[in-house]
């Protein structure tokens, strides 16, 4: 049904698994509440619509379509109507800069850009209203044969390209449906992730289409809203977010029983204990943990909270450890123009993650990064990334970028500068999530005997107060 693509074969994938794995179900089977219902006749109308635009701009089979867009149901269209028409859908986050999205389009060529020509809802919606536009952009192949593209953590610096093919997409699927706890068919998903990350994307839209799963998205990112989601329907509900969503959940006390709450479950950074006791004390259901890569998915869950921090390898993953690193079983590598065998070979991905495998059990502790990756409100950034930028900027000699309770970036200028110079020049090429919210300027930044630059924060702490 689907062929397998690697990165050297930039051929049409087969559209048909959209229909057969997405669009099963009755027609008038509602998926998403946007908070009018959307039901299967309703979104296979608009996507063949969608399919019917993106044509007539350029959009061909083997091509590419960069979707640009807020979380909305112009998104989840688009992004059907792309595949359906045996495209590759790249997915760029909304709030990257033009800066980012422009270096981005210029490394993956794709044949047309969906971008918002009118955005409205609020800066708090979930789910926003969007008009799009489809703009012509480059009549050139995709530049591999993946279904989608991925941006490991923006499209600036030394980020990576990650592809994953429709064949994985419904194997991630399958698989959800073989772990014990998530949603079940005639159920919901509160869904507060957005669809352009591996976990709302899978776990929550493909998931909920393939399984009959209503995808309810809160009117606004608050406690509050995601409360009033849960009590809207007698339906069972699971709240599916990243540990940033656990404290507006937590610091809302509800006004009345909600018997509808099955779970939440979470994914994305590790749960302080702490704050997994404050929400089951609060709730009084279970706090499920997930464990997952952009580059393969879904690694390992513990929906019923009975392992945290612990996780059980989901079906069809096998996880080992490799002096302390964790590394999950992957075919075939998912990054694209990247030959980089520390992070992929011989069918292993190498996640840069520290952990253990319980020999006995299986379970697999995830104790944290190796390597310069943080999250920030559940967005992943990676310190590298956001170093070479600062680094680039005129007026700056060198830089070092560390996580000191936040991002902070310490600064070598190469003449006259100032914070609030940097500060701009930053705004115009990170996003805001990525951009440093403490910025140091120094005469110089301490090195070591060899000349390397010192990286330990306590030191960088110190040559800040003399």
């Amino acid at each position: 049904m689907v062929r397998q693509s690697s990165t050297e074969d930039p051929e049409a994938t087969d559209p048909g698994w959209v229909d057969e794995v997405l669009f099963t179900g009755r027609s008038t089977d509602v998926c998403l509440s946007l908070p009018e219902p959307v039901d299967r006749a309703t979104l296979r109308r608009l996507v063949s619509a969608a399919q019917e635009r993106l044509t007539a701009a350029g959009l061909r089979a083997g091509g590419a379509a960069a979707l640009r867009m807020p979380p909305s149901l112009a998104y989840v269209v688009n992004l059907l109507a792309t595949w359906r028409t045996g495209a590759q859908a790249i997915l760029l986050d909304h709030r990257l800069t033009g800066h980012e999205v422009d270096r981005a389009l210029e490394r993956l060529t794709p044949q047309v850009v969906v971008a918002p020509v009118r955005t409205g809802g609020g800066a708090l919606r979930v789910f926003v209203d969007v008009t799009e536009g489809v703009t012509p952009y480059a009549d050139r192949p995709a530049v591999s044969g993946h279904a989608v593209i991925q941006l490991s953590s923006g499209s600036t610096g030394a980020s990576k390209v990650i592809g994953r093919t429709a064949e994985d997409l419904v194997a991630e699927v399958h698989r959800y449906t073989r772990i014990d706890g998530v949603a079940l068919p005639g159920e919901r998903i509160v869904l507060l992730p957005s669809m352009v990350h591996v976990l709302g994307l899978v776990g929550g839209l493909l998931y909920g289409l393939h399984a009959g799963v209503e995808l309810v998205p809160p009117e606004r990112l608050s406690g509050d809203a995601v409360l009033a989601a849960i009590a809207a329907a007698d339906s069972p509900a699971t709240v599916l977010g990243v540990p940033f969503h656990i404290g507006l959940v937590t610091a809302t006390r509800p006004t009345g029983p909600l018997p509808q709450f099955r779970r939440m479950t979470t994914g994305g950074e590790l749960v302080p204990a702490a704050v997994a006791r404050a929400f089951t004390d609060r709730f009084g259901v279970p706090l499920g943990n997930m464990y997952g890569m952009t580059e393969v998915g879904v690694i390992g869950t513990d929906l019923h909270g009975r392992h945290r921090p612990s996780i059980a390898p989901a079906p069809g993953i096998e996880v080992r450890e490799v002096d302390g690193e964790l590394h999950v079983s992957c075919p075939a590598s998912p990054y694209v123009g990247l030959a980089d065998p520390t992070r992929w070979s011989d069918g292993w991905l190498h996640t840069r993650d520290a952990g253990t495998v319980d020999e006995a059990t299986g379970l697999v502790t995830v104790r944290g990064r190796l390597d310069s990756q943080v999250s920030v409100g559940g967005l992943k950034v990676d310190l590298t990334e956001v170093e070479t930028t600062v680094a680039d900027l005129p007026g700056v000699a060198t830089a070092v970028v560390v996580w000191d309770g936040g991002i902070t970036a310490y600064v070598q200028p190469d003449g006259p500068l100032s914070e609030e110079v940097l500060d701009k020049l930053l705004a115009e090429r990170l996003a805001g999530y990525k951009r440093p919210r403490t910025l140091h300027l120094l005469d110089q930044l301490p090195r070591t005997t060899t000349g390397k630059l010192v990286r330990s924060v306590d030191a960088l702490r110190t040559a800040v107060t003399r």
